[in-house]
């Protein structure tokens, strides 16, 4: 099988026939993103690594640094259908997933879909919304569906949330749940652009803005969602990520000097989101399986929104990101060396 050969949908193939193909699909899909912007490179890899997870994701920083520029950037390179929601206070859950509509000549209910009916939907300033309107996302994000009027309507495949949030604004604002932070598998921090990039940045808006190709269809996005899904995952490298979670609830069983600066810890879907971005960054790097490194390096995208702080922690001005360095630096990854792992999956493939 090629790389342009596909599986049926939801059905994995045995195993990558060629992840340095794959690789260089992705690579070709960034270097066409950056056709049109500039720097921010880690965001573009951990956009990638998201969608090939199947996970959804937060870009949270300060606007007008492309966070809405790199979604429908991307959605253009991969050619699937994109939509912008723009997240305001008197949004209702009808304006994003539809509702039912009565038509007189009928005499009976027509449903209207909502803009979520696409590929890759872009919710800015997703923390604008009230309640009831993140509320009505949770199905749309954890089951990829919508229910109106008792029928259900699946959602597109691929599909994937990206959400923009800016942290400096308190009014106006409303607080992401826990239970909603949770479904986003990453957020990702975007931060300004260095010197060199900003001086680019500047003449390249003195030009017609670059329009990127697209470089694959949605059918390829799906085929590498389920190469990634196919990947080997070592059981010690599995235990390294359930041990980075479980020092966040339990840090004592685990030699981490976090004790009180928690009020809780990351669930298992942050168990299941390292395994998960740890195969998509590992099929980006071009191997067939999973290293102990590719874990260690989407850890803190998958960690950092998913634990609370305590009051101590809050008051003595202990942050999240101060938590996550002791949680990595102490829990100790196991010794594993790529060409063992490569052997494992052959063997485990014949």
């Amino acid at each position: 099988m090629t790389a342009t050969e596909h599986t049926l949908p939801g059905t994995p193939p045995a195993a990558p026939p060629d992840p340095a193909l794959y690789s260089l699909q992705l690579r070709q899909v960034i270097t066409e993103m950056k056709r049109v912007i500039v720097g921010q490179d880690r965001v573009l890899e951990r956009v990638i690594v998201a969608l090939l997870a199947g996970g959804h994701c937060l870009l949270e920083g300060v606007p007008g640094i492309g966070k809405t520029l790199t979604v429908s950037t991307l959605a253009q390179t991969l050619g699937g259908t994109f939509a912008r929601i723009q997240f305001t206070p008197d949004l209702l859950p009808s304006d994003i997933v539809g509702t039912r509509v009565y038509r007189p000549s009928t005499e009976s209910f027509d449903v209207e879909l909502g803009p979520v009916f696409v590929n890759f939907v872009l919710t800015d300033e997703i923390n604008r919304a009230p309640a009831k309107v993140q509320s009505a996302l949770l199905e749309v994000m954890a089951e990829r569906q919508v229910s109106l009027g008792g029928v259900t309507h699946p959602l597109p495949r691929p599909f994937l949330v990206l959400a923009t949030q800016n942290p400096i604004e308190s009014e106006g604002v409303y607080p992401l749940p826990e239970a909603q932070r949770d479904r986003f598998l990453m957020r990702i921090p975007v931060d300004y652009p260095s010197a060199r990039e900003e001086h680019d940045i500047v003449e390249r808006a003195s030009r017609p803005q670059a329009v990127p190709d697209g470089v694959l269809s949605t059918d390829d996005v799906q085929n590498l969602q389920d190469a990634a899904a196919a990947l080997y995952v070592d059981p010690a490298v599995q235990d390294y990520a359930i041990r980075l979670v479980l020092a966040t609830r339990h840090p004592d069983e685990h030699g981490v000097s976090i004790n009180g600066l928690l009020a809780y810890g990351a669930s298992p879907r942050a168990s299941i989101g390292l395994i998960h971005a740890g195969r998509a960054l590992a099929l980006l790097r071009g191997r067939d399986h999973v290293l102990a490194q590719d874990v260690y390096d989407v850890a803190y995208d998958v960690l950092n929104h998913r634990l609370v702080p305590s009051f101590d922690a809050i008051a003595d001005g202990v942050t999240v990101d101060d938590v996550l360095v002791e949680v990595l630096t102490t829990v100790v990854a196991p010794h594993i060396s790529s060409s063992q792992l490569a052997g494992r999956a052959t063997a485990l493939r014949s």
